[in-house]
């Protein structure tokens, strides 16, 4: 049995201004109507040993993922919540420590949440092949085949390939663009794709051995882990005093039972505003216009508009996005940067990093629209049947209007 492991624990601040730290890019719908992390679960659609799954989120985002979970096809996901991130090594033991309670000892198929992959039939027919190996004792990582050389991606050596299988030489780290070009040339090289298989019991066993001290901390988090709805909570104390560190590190470049399957599947990371144009549909001009957007002499521009008109005029090779509460523009050439300057908001306590004005509830959402001294307007939109928290205030009048639906009060 094939348990896939979604890690949603990203920010995705190199997306911003869609992307905020309390909703990063994962749960947004980027490339087509779903989330990311909606379109990770229903790549399972047409596999039939796939039955359930693991989703490893931030806290803070459970109530997000609990209600995009549901609208998957995929049912009975246990959706582990961390207290704190500690890299992908810890977030994995959690999973594998959960799905091997029963003693079935599942193949576990690790997939970060924000990536995008086109070719579905590819990446299913390389899941079954890592599936063969995974059940043959080794540990499995997915290698893309480059087709340029990338920069922002680790690389993967392979040994020798035999039946689209190959051991792994070593693991290396991002490269200058002359040695990535070398990486190309030599053809033996692989994108680092951050997805792995194998079995819960051999993954926990090579972790013991590796990093005995994350395993401790993450048994005892499971130990004493609490089942709450939909969640499952870990031990706070236990996780927090665990070793960040990720998987390549921990383990992957330690064992000598690590494979790579060669994979073109159309993969992406979904890593910037660049990669996000690459992967949309574009017009005569190599401009991918999204939303309510009027271009007139642009070429190979990126605008997307999530509230207002968007006009632009004379301008190539820009990347425009607007928010209702921020907008940038950017040229294409330093979309990289964005990281630097979420920093620096966040540094000065802006809450266009953290938020955006739409905030997500267990019950549905709500939307400020205007506020000042001593008042504050709110959209509140509630899911049919949701009811509101019970709450009490001392010092305000709440005055409310429904227009649409009914309200029982």
């Amino acid at each position: 049995m094939i348990l896939p492991v979604v890690l949603s624990g990203g920010s995705g601040t190199r997306l911003w201004p869609l992307s905020r730290k309390m909703h990063p890019k994962q749960l947004l719908p980027l490339v087509n109507e779903h989330s990311l992390l909606q379109d990770t679960l229903n790549r399972f659609k047409s596999a039939k040993d796939v039955e359930r799954g693991i989703v490893i989120c931030n806290e803070e985002y459970r109530f997000m993922v609990a209600e995009q979970v549901r609208q998957t096809h995929l049912k009975g996901v246990d959706i582990i919540l961390e207290p704190i991130g500690r890299n992908t090594a810890p977030a994995i033991a959690l999973a594998a420590f959960s799905a091997d309670r029963d003693g079935d000892d599942p193949v576990l198929l690790v997939l970060p949440a924000d990536h995008d992959i086109r070719k579905l039939d590819a990446f299913l027919d390389s899941v079954a092949l890592g599936e063969q190996q995974a059940l043959a004792g080794r540990l499995v990582t997915f290698g893309v085949l480059p087709d340029k050389p990338e920069t922002g991606y680790g690389y993967i050596k392979a040994k020798a390939i035999t039946a689209g299988v190959a051991a792994v030489e070593r693991f290396v780290e991002k490269p200058d663009r002359d040695t990535a070009q070398t990486y190309l040339d030599d053809g033996s090289y692989f994108w680092n794709s951050g997805m792995f298989m194998f079995r819960a019991s051999v993954y926990l066993e090579t972790l013991q051995a590796h990093a005995p001290d994350i395993y401790a901390s993450c048994e005892q988090a499971m130990t004493n882990a609490e089942r709450d709805m939909d969640f499952v909570r870990i031990d706070k104390a236990a996780f927090e005093a665990c070793r960040s560190d990720s998987i390549d590190y921990a383990i992957m470049e330690k064992a000598d039972n690590v494979d790579v399957i060669p994979v073109d599947i159309g993969w992406s990371d979904v890593g910037s505003w660049a990669a996000l144009q690459d992967l949309a549909d574009s017009d005569a001009n190599q401009n991918s216009l999204q939303g309510d957007v009027k271009a007139q002499a642009v070429k190979n521009c990126y605008i997307r508009a999530e509230d207002h008109l968007v006009v632009a005029l004379g301008v190539d090779n820009l990347i425009i996005v607007d928010t209702h509460d921020a907008l940038l523009v950017a040229h294409r050439d330093h979309v990289q940067d964005i990281k630097t300057i979420v920093e620096q908001l966040g540094a000065e306590d802006r809450d266009e990093v953290l938020l955006h004005k739409r905030v997500c509830r267990p019950w549905g959402c709500y939307q400020g629209i205007d506020y000042a001294d001593r008042f504050q307007v709110k959209r509140i939109t509630v899911n049919p049947g949701a009811v509101l928290s019970l709450q009490m205030h001392h010092h305000r009048s709440e005055h409310w209007v429904v227009v649409n639906g009914m309200a029982k009060v």
